[in-house]
């Protein structure tokens, strides 16, 4: 049961876990599958960003933080676990030829050094970018795998900005030249994942640590440790269950 916030802000569901719009999917499937096993537990799912969920765990405003990026030093206080790492898939619409690139050509995309689809082999046209916003995990991740730690290779402004990795993924599908980067577990038959360096996206190749775009999905909570209802909820996630239902979205537990 997903529940009404209520005017001050805190939602009046028994739990409320908040944050990672790419946690956010499989946390809301997990939650329903516990609310059937634990009738009358409500759970209220909040998105918002890894950072916003990070602050709202620190301000109690959520009992649990859905992070897709690690804390920074400023946040270990916070009690935290890693509920599954999920590979990051850099996509393009399923008619695009490409069908890989090196980390290098992603990098220079991105920071506009390359522009167009035919320097890289593709057809001539214009590559159009879909980036998520700033405060968003899935940016975090791929600025730092991708992007690295050289200012010169920011993301462009240029590039269109989605608050989800749905929206990134909607779009992407219905542009045959444009490139996005979303969660590997969202990736279905409207976008192409598109291998890296040669290595397959896939949930194999990020347990075997060929594939190397992967970040965590962490909980994190102001409790040390959490107790109650949310311990509860982290317990049967990481529950043979639990680690089933994740599997099958393409995460790994």
């Amino acid at each position: 049961m997903f529940t009404i916030i209520s005017c001050e802000g805190r939602s009046q569901a028994n739990l409320v876990v908040a944050g990672s719009t790419s946690v956010q999917p499989y946390v809301e499937l997990l939650a329903e599958e516990f609310e059937l096993l634990n009738p009358g537990s409500g759970i209220d799912i909040q998105g918002g960003g890894s950072s916003a969920g990070i602050t709202a765990a620190e301000s109690g405003a959520a009992d649990i933080g859905m992070s897709s990026r690690w804390l920074k030093r400023t946040e270990e206080d916070l009690w935290s676990i890693e509920i599954a790492k999920d590979g990051l898939a850099v996509i393009v619409h399923p008619n695009n030829p490409i069908v890989n690139l090196t980390l290098e050509q992603v990098r220079d995309i991105y920071s506009a050094v390359i522009t167009d689809w035919s320097q890289l082999g593709g057809r001539n046209a214009r590559i159009h970018l879909i980036a998520r916003e700033e405060g968003s995990g899935t940016r975090g991740a791929f600025e730092e795998m991708v992007m690295g730690s050289n200012t010169s290779h920011r993301i462009t402004p240029r590039a269109i900005v989605q608050n989800s990795n749905g929206a990134v993924r909607q779009l992407v599908a219905g542009d045959p030249n444009a490139i996005g980067f979303i969660s590997l577990g969202l990736v279905d038959r409207t976008v192409k994942a598109v291998s890296l360096d040669g290595i397959e996206a896939s949930p194999e190749n990020v347990m075997d640590g060929s594939y190397t775009l992967f970040r965590p999905f962490l909980f994190v909570s102001k409790s040390v440790p959490p107790t109650g209802l949310a311990m509860e909820f982290i317990e049967f996630i990481l529950s043979p269950r639990g680690k089933e239902l994740m599997t099958q979205e393409g995460l790994i537990p």
